[in-house]
């Protein structure tokens, strides 16, 4: 069952699929639904304005690609300080995850040791 994403967590998911490579919104859109086995679906409506502010904060910049035949498309590419946001919500990440799976898995009234 696809899912749509969160809207916090959009900008996330675009910085770390834009790690490996340029790509193009509707590239992103299909490698975060890939990645996912098709559980997440991200809409235009979400994208396009996730990648305005992600580009207006310094983290990706986007240059208009040329193509054969069709009209240009804009590429996203992830700037320095957007590699350094990527480790950083990586890490924020990791660690809300353990915390809620200490939650999950843990047993009533246990205290962390």
């Amino acid at each position: 069952m696809a899912r749509d994403l969160p809207k916090n967590d959009i900008p996330t998911l675009i910085l770390v699929v834009l790690e490996g490579h340029a790509l193009h919104g509707y590239g992103i859109a299909r490698e975060i639904e890939h990645r996912s086995a098709d559980a997440l679906k991200l809409r235009e409506g979400t994208l396009y304005p996730a990648l305005r502010v992600l580009e207006a904060d310094g983290l990706i910049v986007g240059e208009w690609e040329i193509q054969p035949s069709g009209p240009a498309r804009k590429t996203y590419s992830l700037t320095d300080e957007g590699r350094a946001e990527v480790i950083r919500r990586t890490e924020k990440w990791r660690e809300y995850a353990r915390t809620m799976e200490s939650i999950l898995g843990g047993k009533p009234d246990a205290r962390p040791t």
